[in-house]
């Protein structure tokens, strides 16, 4: 325990207090567990096997209470105090982790932003977990000490330079996210050529890009598209594979998987129960050998 202790203190010291990112590190640490439990005891809800579990809060009147609405009050109170007692310690770090938490909370109903309907176990729903794995992505980065780009303010000339160069990092952004290409998007903020690869590359083909610039305008393009990207492909059946070990299968798949463990569940209690009455034998006792 002690060996374990002393790394964990000199971690802190020398590698976060002394370039003051320890309030990032707990923000991503309260942002990592809040979502693993949030999703974990979302999954456990539903689940036959632990009827045990807490459900969802519900009022009185029937309003489920989201827990978006704790995330969103989390994150309201943490960065009021957190500005409050900036460089206050440990009163800045409680009020990171709190951020981090409140933050979780949030994402983990980020389908519930975008469609502003109750989606969570829908296909739809899992742009909450794109959500997550980009926003922790990016914390991770900055913590790392990734920057996108540094503005020089030096001379005139410099600051012409560096305007220039943001607004071009920003178009390739811009497009790479319009060809739904997020990941590509994700680590291209931090190095760049992987964005302008993502920008130059052929498009989703039901992206905002596709829709623009595609279909019937370019044909080709949108078959080139619709073939890249075409379903059931292996990057994709790997990337549901993730998608649903972190945050649980959709409400169709997750029922049709019940169905058939229900099904074979039942057939081998037939199975066991024709193998007790034939080995009962016509008198309705079991068989003994000699």
């Amino acid at each position: 325990m002690i060996p374990i202790a002393s790394f964990i203190t000199d971690f802190w010291n020398d590698q976060l207090v002394s370039n003051s990112r320890q309030g990032l590190f707990l923000v991503l640490v309260g942002f990592l567990g809040s979502f693993g439990f949030i999703r974990m005891s979302a999954r456990l809800m539903r689940s036959p096997r632990v009827p045990w579990w807490p459900g969802s809060v519900v009022s009185d009147s029937g309003v489920h209470l989201h827990h978006l609405v704790w995330g969103i009050s989390l994150m309201i109170g943490a960065g009021t105090f957190g500005f409050w007692f900036f460089d206050t310690h440990p009163w800045l770090e409680i009020c990171a982790a709190l951020f981090g938490i409140g933050a979780g909370l949030t994402i983990d109903e980020f389908a519930l932003w975008v469609y502003l309907d109750d989606v969570y176990w829908a296909h739809e729903g899992r742009s909450s977990i794109d959500a997550a794995v980009i926003a922790a992505t990016v914390m991770g980065l900055v913590l790392l000490g990734f920057q996108p780009f540094e503005f020089r303010t030096g001379s005139t000339a410099a600051v012409i330079e560096s305007t220039v160069g943001v607004l071009i990092w920003l178009s390739v952004l811009f497009i790479s996210l319009a060809k739904q290409r997020v990941l590509h998007a994700t680590f291209g903020a931090f190095l760049i050529p992987l964005a302008i690869y993502a920008a130059c590359r052929v498009g989703k083909p039901h992206s905002p890009w596709a829709k623009r610039f595609y279909g019937e305008r370019n044909p080709g393009k949108q078959a080139k598209a619709e073939a890249r990207f075409a379903p059931g492909r292996r990057t994709e059946r790997f990337k549901e594979r993730v998608w649903d070990a972190i945050g649980g299968a959709p409400e169709e798949e997750y029922q049709a998987k019940l169905t058939a463990h229900a099904a074979t569940a039942e057939a081998a209690a037939e199975v066991r129960r024709r193998a007790e009455r034939h080995a009962a034998g016509p008198s309705g006792t079991l068989e003994r050998e000699p």
